[in-house]
């Protein structure tokens, strides 16, 4: 297992006393693999992925990236927040090489890695531009491409496409999905979409309301060999997403 995580508690400090996110989460990612989080909204979702990352101690477990124990951001793990976070005064070119900048590599090494990642989907042409002269799938993809540059072996998703509208969504998630399958990386995706985990992910984790438990974990089958558009067409796609709606309290989705 390339992500392993382990009896998980997590417990935080607010205006108002503690707060238990976490308790007791057990799960496990294989290399390769396109995993999903779903549960119902303010459970721990992106703070479990916090921790995964390393970005936040837990307050009892562990996790391990590759064998080794998380205890701070690595880098072999690439995490991509709910806003492109693009720097707007940056051209698109500057910002996919922005990760070798900061890591101060060789420089013909990253560019020739953001030149290959540009070219292989379809952003050449737009290296010169800014940000805000790109569609919002389009600056996504940059986002993405940008995280690739770093060579990452497992990428952190948290909730991505929540800003999108509703058919640019579908289209992007579908071309996100299939870049990380091509970059043979391994994901873990944060979302609040059924039908998105359903037709993106190998296996659905679900979890309960906070403190978060791992309510339920969901395999696939059939549709893991199809790409998102078909899945959501095939007979097993409404079964799956009903079975997983039935275990979120209705009044927390």
């Amino acid at each position: 297992m390339i992500v392993t995580v382990q009896n998980l508690d997590l417990t935080y400090q607010s205006p108002d006393g503690q707060v238990e996110a976490l308790r007791d989460i057990n799960l496990a990612v294989e290399e390769g693999e396109f995993v999903s989080i779903v549960g119902p909204s303010g459970c721990g979702k992106s703070t479990l992925l916090s921790v995964i990352a390393g970005l936040e101690p837990p307050s009892g477990g562990t996790v391990t990236v590759d064998g080794e124990p998380v205890t701070a951001p690595s880098p072999k793990i690439g995490y991509m927040p709910q806003k492109d976070q693009l720097f707007p005064w940056r051209t698109i070119w500057a910002n996919v090489t922005l990760g070798p900048e900061l890591r101060r590599e060789s420089r013909q090494e990253g560019n020739a890695r953001a030149r290959a990642l540009l070219e292989r989907y379809g952003l050449a042409d737009f290296a010169r531009k800014t940000p805000g002269q790109l569609s919002g799938g389009m600056r996504q993809r940059c986002a993405l491409i940008r995280t690739l540059t770093m060579e990452p072996k497992i990428l952190l998703l948290d909730e991505p496409f929540s800003a999108l509208d509703y058919q640019t969504r579908l289209s992007v998630s579908a071309d996100i999905y299939a870049i990380i399958r091509r970059e043979g990386k391994t994901a873990l995706l944060v979302t609040h979409d059924i039908s998105e985990s359903v037709s993106l992910s190998d296996r659905v984790i679900v979890l309960s309301s906070r403190p978060a438990t791992v309510r339920n974990v969901h395999e696939l089958g059939v549709l893991r060999d199809l790409p998102p558009m078909e899945r959501r067409d095939h007979p097993a796609f409404r079964r799956y997403f009903n079975d997983i709606w039935k275990e979120l309290d209705i009044h927390d989705r």
